[in-house]
């Protein structure tokens, strides 16, 4: 039995641009070595915009060394890359770029979302590469939501939406570089749910809306992480409310991390020249 090894909460709020009012849950300069593979996780939202004909987001900025995970809840993201990928993505769908060895990219409302305004939520997940990747080729998976494997849990317990690796017969769309498993959870209050993960392998809950409990008496609430011990196979915890949850589950790199803004590599000098790369404009451009 997977036990709980602590609860992890906000860092505290910020924006990303104009366009993103996001809570810093965790990032790799506090609980990387606990969460590896993953690096941070963001989330935005949910939050209500006006219709607007302005361009809200964060303008073009560099990433080296990592992927990005952008999942929608509400709204919609428009995204464009240096590596040509690019794509609008609304609730459901997913957006999964891999930086690696240098990008470029842009990351705003969608014109239809800026048009109506609404809802909006979402989450930034930074998965971190493996020293042997990180000067990979960068590229873009968009995903939509009707790629997305949905499985009905036992008991009547909820559903899983398989995003990455697997989960019985389905298997997530999303290409990763290291196991892992990103799963999409809408579960149903009074059910105890239960799943079988790998021994050794890091396991977090991130509660977006609804609680839940772990063992006798540890909620975990709406924007907090259940960081779970990696000893053991087996979760199981109780539905207190109505929950949407992500489960975050992945074989640790046990690889230094060593990161400046959005640069994560594994030494300084990497990340000097990362720098001077992007100085000297070894990370392509966006197309017009």
């Amino acid at each position: 039995m997977k036990k709980l090894a602590f609860i992890k909460r906000s860092n505290g709020k910020h924006w990303v641009g104009d366009g993103f009012p996001v809570k810093s849950i965790f990032s790799y300069s506090d609980i990387a070595e606990e969460m590896s593979p993953f690096l941070l996780l963001d989330y935005a939202g949910p939050a209500d915009f006006p219709p607007t004909t302005r361009k809200l987001g964060v303008g073009q900025h560099p990433h080296r060394g990592f992927e990005t995970v952008t999942i929608v809840y509400a709204g919609g993201v428009s995204h464009r890359d240096s590596s040509g990928g690019g794509g609008t993505i609304g609730p459901g769908d997913v957006q999964w770029m891999t930086a690696a060895s240098g990008i470029l990219h842009e990351e705003f409302h969608s014109p239809e979302f800026a048009e109506k305004g609404g809802a909006f939520e979402m989450v930034q997940l930074w998965v971190n590469l493996p020293a042997r990747d990180k000067m990979s080729a960068p590229g873009y998976q968009g995903i939509t939501a009707g790629q997305i494997p949905e499985v009905a849990l036992p008991d009547q317990s909820g559903t899983a939406r398989i995003i990455a690796g697997q989960y019985g017969d389905a298997t997530g769309p999303a290409r990763s570089f290291t196991p892992m498993n990103v799963w999409d959870l809408r579960l149903q209050a009074g059910h105890r749910v239960a799943f079988e993960l790998p021994a050794g392998h890091t396991t977090a809950l991130f509660v977006l809306r609804g609680a839940i409990r772990l063992g006798e008496s540890h909620m975990v609430r709406a924007a907090e992480l259940a960081v779970m011990e990696r000893e053991g196979c087996h979760l199981e915890f109780e539905v207190a409310d109505d929950t949407t949850l992500l489960l975050l589950n992945g074989e640790p790199l046990a690889e230094p991390v060593v990161g400046y803004g959005p640069f994560v590599m594994n030494s300084e000098e990497e990340i000097a020249q990362a720098m001077n790369d992007f100085n000297s404009g070894h990370f392509g451009q966006i197309g017009h």
